[in-house]
């Protein structure tokens, strides 16, 4: 009698590099990088089968801290890189990574053709609306008002809302965490990563060097609305983007959107058109058979 097959099992460490990691104490993705951790050992996927792609910020660090295949790409071009690596091999689990600056910015051009190809990735935004490696210019989501080293008398420019943005591009799955809640945070990323389609996380991960206070991991953890709690439907599109536009006013966590009914995913559609095309094509052995003259 053949022995079951007994499948492996992680551990958060499994996922851990031996890169230390080089931000500054205190700074909010040193939880983020540990929900990841936690999110990758729930789904089990071994990390020879998960690549992580980057943009440039801080956040940006994170594939460097894992074991699973990274690329830390170039400024905003991120999501670009991920959707030809989930083309080139659709069996790997992809997740991308980056800042507000670099997604919303100069990358941010990509977000909406991602978000309608669909392909199945999970993108997870460190937002602390400031530039934090490049010593806090103002950002594309740093509140109006707010006095940066290049807005010395104060922001005139409106936010950029990265919960309304991708979800009035038609993502099928807005999430938004932060790491004053890690248990929280983990189930976020792996309900992401579990969804069939494009997922989009934005994490309010705070920047103690360049942001408004060094206790905003504090704040968060008092201020938090987990969406749990008041009964919000994910299955609405419309409640979600009511709720998004409270973005920097409220602090709500948790799901906002999970389309019910997912979309096929631009990688799937084709693989099913490459098996298609291959069971018309030419036998490799006769292609040049189609050369000689006769």
């Amino acid at each position: 009698m053949k022995e079951p097959t007994v499948l492996p099992t992680y551990q958060a460490k499994d996922f851990k590099s031996d890169l230390k990691p080089i931000w500054c104490p205190g700074c909010g993705d040193f939880g983020v990088v540990q929900a990841i951790y936690r999110a990758l050992a729930a789904i089990g996927r071994a990390p020879h089968d998960i690549a992580f792609v980057s943009g440039i910020g801080c956040s940006s660090r994170i594939p460097g801290y894992t074991t699973a295949y990274g690329f830390n790409s170039v400024h905003g071009r991120a999501l670009p890189i991920a959707q030809g690596i989930k083309l080139a091999n659709p069996d790997l689990l992809v997740l991308v990574a980056g800042g507000d600056g670099d997604g919303f910015s100069i990358g941010g051009g990509h977000v909406p053709h991602a978000i309608r190809r669909n392909l199945d990735l999970t993108y997870i935004v460190m937002d602390n609306q400031i530039y934090g490696l490049t010593k806090g210019q103002l950002s594309p989501t740093s509140p109006k008002g707010l006095h940066t080293v290049t807005s010395g008398l104060g922001s005139l420019e409106e936010p950029v809302n990265p919960l309304l943005y991708t979800l009035a591009y038609g993502a099928g799955f807005v999430a938004q965490g932060t790491p004053a809640d890690m248990a929280g945070l983990a189930e976020i990323i792996e309900e992401a990563i579990r969804f069939p389609g494009f997922a989009f996380v934005n994490v309010q991960s705070p920047c103690v060097t360049f942001g408004e206070d060094d206790q905003q991991v504090k704040a968060h953890r008092a201020a938090m609305k987990p969406l749990k709690s008041i009964g919000h439907d994910q299955t609405s599109r419309i409640a979600a983007m009511d709720l998004a536009q409270q973005y920097g006013q409220s602090l709500h966590t948790g799901v906002f959107y999970r389309n019910p009914a997912p979309a096929p995913t631009y990688d799937a559609q084709v693989r099913e058109r490459q098996q298609a095309m291959a069971e018309k094509a030419v036998p490799r052995e006769r292609i040049l058979d189609m050369f000689v003259q006769k």
